[in-house]
């Protein structure tokens, strides 16, 4: 197996640091480094010190123009510190991209990287698995891509793609499993203090740690709580989404009032204003761009709500964390 790993600019660290330790490890027979059994080389548009979004940067000499691309399997792309970003790359990166797959390597992007991605139009026709936070953003700027809800990787033919984290070591030992048997994939996560490799579809407990559910309702509400997320975009009421999970809206309503003393509709709502406050501080989508993602139409009214929610307008939040982020510099 001979991988080419992109880190993009801010690239994170724990998904780069942990896809590669498990290529490591699975290299050869000892722990030497050695690579044997898979090979890999970091590459950039041009030599540099690619600095990832810790500050803590990696020297990268080798380019596209230094390989022959034909010696490779597949094309691993980090993505950067916001999608944003990731899309906005110059043109550069589209050309490395799409001559890579011209000679039939297999594209992976890691969280973000699925927007460089999308944004040169690699990805027509393949689904697609995004960071949770990232849905609504990915689905609101490429609709007709399929996105894979709620995977910790996607694996679509020549199109592959992670959410990123730990997830990217996940992706490693299926990869490693398919090429070089699953003994050797697995070996050194012991090394790497991690108990197992999780399959695509796990569901991610921690998502909702600090959701107290009791055991009883647990089923029910933890899937209603999981379609909210999937579906911030929907126009669904909440008895269209009690009709999924067959049982009644007022059952429903009993289930959230007992848990959260909230009603389903409240809940939904609270989801949604929090995911606008997230995206206004991380992003520098128009305000009508982020109403678009959580259904709702009317600007003003979602500005209404918002500064009744967080006591601040969506301007003035915005524009306080500009400040705060700039005099941090």
């Amino acid at each position: 197996m001979r991988f080419l790993l992109l880190p993009l600019p801010e690239f994170s660290m724990l998904p780069f640091a942990g896809f590669l330790d498990k290529l490591r490890f699975s290299a050869d027979e000892e722990d030497y480094s050695k690579q044997q059994y898979c090979s890999w080389q970091i590459i950039a548009p041009t030599p540099c010190h690619q600095q990832s979004s810790n500050g803590v940067s990696i020297e990268v000499t080798s380019t596209i123009a230094d390989i022959e691309l034909t010696d490779f399997d597949y094309l691993v792309v980090f993505g950067g510190r916001s999608a944003r970003s990731c899309q906005q790359l110059p043109q550069q990166y589209h050309h490395i991209l799409h001559a890579v797959a011209a000679k039939g390597v297999t594209l992976v992007s890691i969280d973000n990287g699925c927007f460089l991605l999308a944004e040169a139009g690699l990805l027509k026709q393949h689904k697609v698995a995004v960071h949770w936070r990232h849905v609504q953003e990915f689905r609101a700027a490429y609709p007709s891509i399929e996105v894979a809800s709620e995977q910790l990787f996607c694996i679509d033919n020549k199109r592959i793609s992670c959410a990123g984290g730990n997830a990217a070591i996940d992706l490693a030992v299926e990869l490693l499993a398919r090429h070089c048997g699953r003994t050797k994939a697995l070996k050194g996560l012991a090394d790497m203090l991690v108990d197992e490799a999780r399959e695509q579809r796990h569901q991610l407990k921690s998502l909702n740690a600090n959701i107290q559910i009791n055991n009883t309702a647990s089923r029910h509400v933890g899937r209603a709580i999981s379609l909210m997320r999937q579906q911030l975009a929907s126009t669904d009421t909440i008895d269209v989404l009690a009709l999924k999970l067959a049982i009644s809206r007022r059952q429903l309503d009993r289930l959230f009032k007992d848990n959260f003393s909230q009603t389903a509709r409240e809940y939904w709502a609270e989801m949604r204003l929090q995911h606008i406050h997230w995206r206004l501080i991380n992003s520098d989508h128009s305000l009508q761009h982020l109403a678009d993602e959580v259904a709702i139409s009317d600007v003003s009214y979602l500005c209404k709500v918002f500064r009744k929610r967080f006591g601040t307008s969506p301007h003035a939040l915005r524009r306080s964390k500009l400040i705060a982020r700039a005099n941090s510099n």
